[in-house]
């Protein structure tokens, strides 16, 4: 099942970024040799999905990083600090861009004896480094988890977690794809997930290439087709993952979770263990991010809301660790309670 499209790509000069906001209709890929362009193409959607954020991100840095113009350590240092901070503002729900932020950081922090050209050039490595590990986070993610699929079973999934959201594989798609490699004969359901419309354009974009059975169904619809007994499993991604196991994913995503739960029907999570927060106790402390009015007031250029309306537009969610079946890692699937799987899964990286 060979990928016929890359998600980003980074050759020490310019990061190359496919414009998922114009799929399906348009494959169109853009180049950056400035750190801002690539901090404001996060910014902007261009570029979504919590691994492939991280991995933009150090992209980004590193080309940053690259371009400064001094041989002054702490000039260096003043200007790489800001480069970080620039990434910080960009999508603060998404913990994959701080855990690569940090690891960039300590990149820097660790070279006190290199040259300025050196540690450019162990920044840039870093960074093709941590795309690199992905990609294997990724298959793993899918290996673990193609035992909780049946022969036969119809899957529904929230959004695109998919290798658009990653460098490849994907998370919740790598589980799916490793089912179907396997030989099992397994179906989808892709929610279309307003107001951005990442399951209707990405995943089921993604699927229909690699030849998976898809059917895009409206978000209002999941419930129905639950009682209908046309589900056997969800399967979502994730953008942060609280230390109890609670789960920030797309708009959504916590309204699927509950009528899984209503249904008896498995809720899965699939995200590698950088998606995991430690330091962050529950879902009430993960910050939730607030985007334009206009991805809800205005599609394709027509009005949908009337100008006196209000508009409120939060693009995660928190699905509360009670929700969920297991947690599928690149180190092995987390069960009830997660508090205590957590702890020891992370202990042992």
């Amino acid at each position: 099942m060979g990928k016929s499209f890359y998600t980003i790509s980074f050759d020490g000069e310019r990061v190359s970024m496919l414009d998922q906001r114009l799929l399906p209709e348009k494959e169109i890929y853009y180049e950056y040799e400035d750190y801002k362009e690539v901090a404001r193409a996060i910014k902007d959607m261009i570029i979504r999905g919590a691994p492939a954020i991280g991995i933009a991100a150090a992209f980004g840095i590193a080309l940053g990083a690259k371009n400064i113009k001094t041989l002054n350590r702490e000039v260096f240092q003043k200007e790489f600090y800001q480069i970080l901070d620039e990434f910080s503002k960009t999508r603060p729900t998404a913990v994959n861009l701080f855990w690569a932020i940090n690891r960039m950081k300590r990149t820097f922090d660790e070279s006190p004896c290199l040259s300025i050209n050196e540690i450019k050039d162990e920044l840039v490595a870093k960074a093709k480094r941590i795309y690199e590990e992905d990609i294997l986070i990724c298959k793993n993610i899918g290996e673990y988890g193609r035992g909780l699929i049946k022969d036969g079973d119809a899957i529904l999934t929230h959004c695109n977690a998919g290798a658009l959201a990653t460098s490849e594989y994907g998370t919740a798609l790598s589980v799916i794809r490793a089912a179907y490699q396997e030989g099992k004969g397994i179906s989808v359901f892709a929610d279309e997930t307003r107001p951005y419309l990442q399951g209707a354009r990405l995943t089921a974009w993604e699927l229909s290439k690699d030849g998976i059975p898809v059917t895009v169904i409206c978000d209002n619809m999941a419930g129905y087709i639950m009682s209908q007994r046309k589900i056997n499993l969800v399967i979502v991604g994730a953008d942060r993952i609280a230390a109890n196991g609670d789960t920030a994913n797309k708009i959504g995503t916590y309204s699927v979770a509950v009528l899984a739960k209503y249904h008896n029907i498995p809720f899965y999570v699939a995200a590698p263990l950088s998606t995991i927060d430690i330091n962050t106790p529950d879902g009430s402390k993960i910050p939730i991010e607030l985007r334009s009015e206009e991805e809800i007031r205005v599609f394709n250029s027509k009005k949908l809301v009337p100008d006196e309306a209000m508009v409120y537009n939060p693009s995660f969610d928190v699905t509360p660790w009670q929700l969920i079946s297991a947690i599928i890692t690149e180190k092995g699937i987390l069960y009830p309670p997660f508090d205590k799987s957590i702890e020891g899964i992370m202990a042992a990286r």
